[in-house]
């Protein structure tokens, strides 16, 4: 079924029952076709999902939304290319927020969290030509009528769980998203890099607050997320001065 409130995000939209991975399957259709921008790939079932370098995103099948966005933002350059994933992350951001009443955040690089409790993961795998982004496949998983979740899992949650008792639609979700990605990719092509910075900014969780942390190699500290690089390392500034911090190189402890 098309999406109907959008220009082309989801107006091309393939539905599956099973896949081990729809980022992997989008992938594939980029290298054998040239699909439309804004193509979707959904299933009801994802067996082998994927988060952020060799984590996994774990999804009851026909609870949540797993599904993978096909771009072409050819007018990225390479090196500001994390800010796909700001505008990406504020739209599931965005649509999150159009269901529950409470605050939602975007947990760096691009988890979003309700209260303090992961509802969505993005994937976003970029393919380059010379200087600038060609295409990109986005993935996203969506908690949204899941109620139990693994005991692995340190602090999932779902629409579902902050709003009320009552199933949610998984089509309207999906159009709410659809149509709130699509905004901020056109925010993002029509120049409003500045806008989609500032409101990541103005999101993220932890922003401006003392907090605890450990690095990779296992130090702890305590210091204050002070904003990001041109390239979307983490600022961190503690009593030794401000380090910069790559994805996983930094654990957000409670």
């Amino acid at each position: 079924m098309q999406n109907r409130n959008t220009l082309f995000i989801g107006k091309v939209l393939l539905n599956y029952a099973s896949l081990e991975s729809t980022n992997a399957s989008a992938l594939e259709l980029l290298s054998k076709s040239n699909p439309s921008e804004g193509t979707v790939i959904s299933a009801y079932e994802q067996t082998i999902g994927r988060g952020q370098i060799g984590s996994s995103w774990e999804s009851e099948a026909g609870k949540n939304l797993t599904l993978s966005l096909i771009l072409y933002p050819k007018f990225i350059p390479v090196r500001h290319q994390f800010i796909l994933n700001q505008a990406i992350a504020l739209g599931v951001r965005d649509t999150v927020a159009a269901f529950v009443d409470s605050e939602v955040t975007v947990k760096w690089p691009n988890d979003i969290y309700i209260r303090g409790h992961k509802t969505a993961g993005i994937l976003i795998q970029n393919q380059l030509l010379g200087s600038n982004l060609q295409a990109c496949v986005v993935g996203i998983g969506l908690n949204v009528n899941q109620k139990i979740f693994s005991p692995a899992l340190s602090n999932p949650t779902s629409l579902l769980l902050n709003v009320t008792s009552t199933l949610l639609d998984l089509g309207s979700v999906q159009e709410e998203l659809f149509i709130q990605l699509e905004q901020r990719y056109l925010q993002l092509r029509g120049g409003q890099e500045a806008k989609i910075q500032g409101e990541y900014l103005q999101y993220m969780y932890r922003y401006g607050t003392l907090a605890d942390y450990e690095r990779a190699d296992g130090t702890r500290f305590r210091g204050t997320i002070a904003g990001l690089t041109e390239t979307g390392k983490l600022l961190v500034r503690h009593e030794h001065g401000t380090e910069a911090f790559e994805i996983k190189g930094i654990k957000f402890l409670a």
